[in-house]
């Protein structure tokens, strides 16, 4: 078990640490708002990464739609405008 990087030995000094400082009477009632404020974090957690996702694919969605007709109509427009003055010049 490897809990934000702690392993059970760490997990098991800090709850006999805890155990000596709070005493057995507070430890329950302190084990549930870090579970609570654990679960939050997670909760935020999750939500920040749906959010990300979702504006990457948003992104990616805007990238892969081609607005070319319109811009390649322009290029080919300026080309035979080019070309036509090329032969007009020569």
């Amino acid at each position: 078990m490897n809990v934000f990087g702690i392993g059970l030995p760490e997990m098991a000094l800090i709850m006999v640490i805890a155990l000596l400082v709070f005493g057995p009477k507070k430890l329950p009632e302190i084990g549930r708002s870090m579970g609570k404020a654990i679960r939050g974090f997670q909760d935020a957690s999750k939500e920040f990464e749906a959010e990300f996702k979702h504006e990457a694919q948003q992104i990616e969605q805007a990238v892969k739609t081609p607005a070319l007709p319109e811009s390649k109509k322009t290029v080919t427009q300026e080309t035979a405008a080019a070309e036509s003055n090329n032969h007009a010049a020569t």
